[in-house]
């Protein structure tokens, strides 16, 4: 009988920390990830970057706001999606992601850095509750010029370059041709007359 109640007692124990862990653990927690997704960064040529956001808590969270101040309008030029968002609600355990391409005016070192988001942590909050990216760290644009002679398929220079050597293939070909047609023109007056 004693042990009964003991069982019982530690069961509805557990229970009722099982339910308080449930009702206080329902708010949300967000884990945000910056990435840059071009293998190499050009000057006036497009730079995708992605946002993550992972909502690794118990609850939805509500009017997340990603804000990144990082790509001054002086340095790039926006060209598809927005560098200020706002999504209405993250259900738990979830992910959204946002892209976002910008494009440098100019070549040289430049540091991103990472992307502020604020949020709701669960629908009864009033205060806002607030994050940080990961951040890329330090990354070099190339100039236009030093990429394009690298990469550029060089269709001018190799069309140069055959048009320069013809001379020099062309003149051996032609003496060659010139032999041959002689001799084979003398090789047959040859055997015309071995036949007569």
């Amino acid at each position: 009988m004693y042990s009964t109640k003991l069982v019982l007692f530690a069961l509805a124990t557990f229970l009722v920390s099982c339910s308080s862990l449930e009702e206080e653990d329902t708010t949300a927690r967000l884990l945000i990830s910056k990435h840059i997704l071009n293998k190499y960064l050009v000057q006036d040529m497009d730079i995708v970057i992605k946002y993550t956001i992972y909502n690794v808590g118990n609850g939805p969270a509500q009017e997340v706001v990603i804000n990144d101040e990082s790509f001054p309008a002086d340095a790039f030029v926006v060209a598809g999606g927005q560098l200020n968002v706002r999504i209405d609600r993250i259900p738990p355990q979830t992910n959204v992601s946002h892209t976002v391409v910008v494009r440098p005016k100019t070549f040289g070192s430049f540091n991103f850095s990472s992307a502020y988001v604020q949020y709701k942590a669960s629908e009864s909050a009033t205060e806002l509750q607030s994050a940080v990216s990961s951040e890329p760290g330090e990354g070099r644009i190339i100039n236009f010029r030093d990429y394009d002679k690298k990469f550029s398929p060089h269709v001018l220079d190799w069309a140069a370059f055959a048009i320069m050597t013809m001379p020099s293939i062309i003149v051996p070909f032609i003496l060659f041709w010139s032999s041959k047609t002689k001799y084979e023109a003398i090789a047959k007056q040859k055997r015309e007359k071995k036949q007569d």
